[in-house]
């Protein structure tokens, strides 16, 4: 993995504050934590592609930890679909962070999401005409 990653790829979809509620054994953000939020902002972009505006995450097919959260850093996710099939989409969505303190920007997660458009009663459906 590049850690000197400085052009940001995709769409702003999720923007938050860490907290310390939200640490791991070692005091830094946990990674599940990441997940969850980048999993929100990836959904962002598969509900705008389904019909029913509904959509469910299916697998995460890769996923990198880069480097770590701190406390108060602000984190922004990134979203960008990347592939769409019939019902499914993967969407990338990368992880970034500010930190306050010290003005930094990094790249701290990327991953890869594939998501499927539902219906009203949660079954697949094609996904909207580009």
């Amino acid at each position: 993995m590049d850690e000197t990653k400085v052009e940001i790829d995709g769409e702003l979809v999720m923007r938050t504050i860490a907290m310390p509620a939200d640490t791991n054994s070692n005091g830094d953000i946990f990674g599940g934590w990441v997940l969850s939020q980048m999993d929100l902002g990836g959904g962002i972009i598969a509900k705008s592609n389904s019909p029913a505006g509904r959509a469910v995450t299916v697998s995460i097919d890769s996923m990198s930890f880069i480097n770590s959260i701190k406390v108060g850093d602000m984190v922004s996710c990134y979203a960008k679909l990347i592939h769409r099939g019939r019902t499914s989409m993967k969407i990338q969505i990368e992880a970034w962070t500010y930190s306050y303190t010290s003005q930094e920007t990094k790249h701290v997660t990327q991953g890869i999401f594939t998501y499927v458009a539902i219906d009203a009663d949660g079954k697949s459906c094609q996904l909207k005409p580009e």
